[in-house]
């Protein structure tokens, strides 16, 4: 008999912080690594924020079990921020915090699927979706894209991967890994298509402050409310106000979905720190001027990013339009000599990679894109420049 069970053992590591792990170790050994890994921003959390929660520690109400559902306060905050940011119009009975975006999915599918009903994945897709999916014994159905279309999904590809056991169709925008941004008229088709076939959405907006030049973020429930009822909407914190590490996260949805939600973290994890609610309390209710500034630090780095990765030989990176990631192909690099070594994947690639130049990347086969890799802007504009430039040395020599 297994030690450990097959559902549990099945889970895949994630590739994004494992590269991470590794850069961190590296630098810890007192090498230079540039990492383009981690997906969070380079910024500290606002003042105003730190000082909400540190306010909050010594209020003794804080150090006791609260609501499981969230601070009555952060739970208001919520549908007023989703209200004011997205137009989408919500009761706070139907927001549920939860411990980062990462339990809002696990949440939401384990309490919308049953065993053998299918999710639409389009791909390249968050390394964390798939495994979300599976644990709550579902079945990710994956629909490729590529830059020719950047990394958009059509209706006629979702229509194609949908069969009497599709339940539910994941719609992420903007992207992570590929930072695509999807527009009003292809949010709105995508939305109808799903309601007219009596299906689920969950949409991922946490990146919806996040997004660069003409491209504009549309709430799909807001452009299609016959969808609402049957729609849930995962968020947080995280990138928005660079608070990664404080570990809140929320899901919207119809009352029913919420309460089941509840009742699952009830036995999970139960209620979310006190104290990093309070800071959420405070980023989602003050005003975006520290946003502002950290999407313009963004958008200059994306843009240089781009730019430099497509001046590399056997290199194509579309811009993105949201997020802060790059998502170019390095098929170009594959099967050839690179001093002295050959990588025939984009895992071996990632670790010639670093073992040569102390650049992390994460491969694409972790988001269900081979021969592609993930690199995120969200690192000093200096640092960049030096490992794009390292990377492009080690791939034209």
């Amino acid at each position: 008999m297994a030690r450990v069970s097959r559902r549990i053992g099945g889970i895949e590591e994630s590739a994004t912080l494992a590269i991470d792990a590794k850069a961190k170790a590296l630098k810890a050994a007192g090498e230079d690594v540039i990492a383009f890994g981690a997906g969070e921003p380079d910024f500290a959390t606002p003042d105003h924020i730190v000082a909400a929660a540190q306010a909050a520690c010594a209020v003794p109400a804080n150090h006791h079990y609260t609501p499981v559902a969230g601070l009555p306060a952060l739970r208001d905050g919520i549908a007023a921020k989703t209200a004011r940011d997205s137009g989408y119009t919500v009761e706070a009975a139907q927001v549920l915090v939860t411990n980062g975006g990462k339990q809002a999915l696990y949440n939401t599918f384990a309490t919308l699927l049953d065993p053998g009903d299918e999710v639409i994945l389009p791909a390249p897709y968050w390394v964390t979706y798939p495994e979300s999916i599976r644990l709550a014994g579902g079945e990710p159905v994956v629909v490729p894209t590529d830059e020719s279309t950047g990394y958009r999904a059509t209706v006629e590809q979702l229509e194609a991967a949908r069969t009497p056991r599709t339940k539910v169709v994941l719609f992420v925008s903007p992207s992570n890994p590929t930072g695509a941004v999807y527009d009003r008229a292809s949010v709105e088709a995508i939305g109808r298509w799903a309601a007219a076939n009596g299906l689920w959405v969950v949409t991922d907006e946490i990146y919806e402050h996040l997004v660069y030049g003409d491209a504009h973020f549309h709430s799909m429930p807001v452009l299609v409310p016959e969808l609402v009822d049957r729609c849930v909407v995962v968020n947080g914190v995280a990138k928005t106000y660079a608070m990664t590490g404080w570990r809140v996260g929320w899901m919207i949805g119809p009352h029913d979905v919420i309460k089941a939600a509840t009742n699952l973290q009830s036995h999970a994890t139960s209620n979310v720190s006190n104290v990093a609610q309070a800071a959420a309390v405070a980023a989602v209710t003050g005003d975006l001027a520290a946003v502002a500034m950290m999407r313009a630090a963004f958008d200059r780095r994306r843009r240089t990013m781009t730019t430099m990765l497509n001046d590399i030989p056997g290199v194509v990176c579309p811009e993105p339009d949201g997020a802060f990631y790059c998502f170019p192909s390095l098929k170009g690099a594959l099967n050839r000599d690179i001093r002295g070594r050959v990588a025939t994947d984009g895992l071996e690639l990632a670790e010639i990679v670093l073992d040569e130049v102390r650049v992390a990347i994460v491969p694409g086969e972790a988001f269900g894109a081979p021969g592609y890799a993930r690199l995120s802007y969200a690192l000093g504009d200096e640092d960049l420049a030096e490992g794009i430039g390292r990377l492009a040395k080690l791939l034209t020599d």
